[in-house]
């Protein structure tokens, strides 16, 4: 079936000498694989390797067989240009640890319009904006509302935040949230982007916090890989 869709880059690996396997978050279909013959070696082809890079937003025109097996493209443009994201060293290493967050958060070959827009709409937020420290935590507790586990708040005041529960509880035993780490956490509870870059927290705290989000995710998803960027992101942010 030929359908024209907007997509987002989560991945573009080599294969061979002059081909890519590129993962796409669809808005029509959800996570689609490609196989791109000679993309490397050609120069005045329509899909050119440019538009592979983590976290593009393009508008396809794809055949989609839907059998399981690498798709193909027809035809590949931009739907939007981003002006600072792949460009700026901190911008990018935020996409580039986002980007393997969604490789391994992603898994559904399904139309998820929602979700396709939250994604769409908060690269575009990082793309545009300057107080970025905080946009990588923000990003990964909103997109947990869309993969099922996003913390519950019922018993907020609680000392703790347990990891494996999903809440907050009275005394320690599973892996938790605590201290000034928690009281971080909460202020991003329910918190849009614009309002996530005003908390004020210490490198240390946001290191720590983000550990413990990514080992959050780890306990709610299955086959989780812990990104290889997340040691350079950690260098840059904290």
């Amino acid at each position: 079936m030929i359908v024209t869709t907007k997509a987002i880059v989560l991945s573009a690996l080599k294969y061979g000498d002059t081909s890519l396997i590129v993962k796409l978050f669809t808005a029509c279909d959800g996570v689609k694989s490609y196989l791109l013959k000679g993309v490397l070696a050609s120069k005045k082809g329509k899909l050119k390797k440019g538009y592979f890079q983590p976290l593009t937003q393009l508008e396809i025109v794809a055949n989609h067989k839907n059998k399981g097996t690498l798709e193909s493209l027809r035809d590949v443009k931009l739907a939007y240009s981003y002006k600072s994201l792949q460009t700026d060293v901190l911008k990018s290493s935020i996409a580039l640890f986002l980007s393997e967050m969604l490789v391994v958060s992603l898994q559904e070959e399904e139309e998820n319009v929602i979700l396709f827009d939250f994604i769409e709409n908060a690269f575009i937020w990082l793309d545009t904006n300057n107080e970025i420290a905080n946009f990588h935590i923000s990003f990964l507790i909103q997109l947990t509302t869309f993969l099922g586990f996003y913390p519950d708040d019922t018993h907020i005041d609680a000392p703790y935040f347990d990891l494996l529960e999903g809440e907050f509880v009275p005394s320690l035993y599973n892996e938790v949230i605590e201290g000034v780490t928690l009281e971080a956490f909460k202020q991003f509870l329910k918190a849009d982007f614009d309002e996530a870059k005003t908390i004020k927290m210490g490198r240390g705290v946001r290191a720590i916090l983000l550990n413990n989000l990514i080992r959050y995710y780890q306990l709610h998803l299955t086959d989780f890989k812990k990104p290889r960027s997340l040691e350079i992101l950690q260098q840059v942010f904290g």
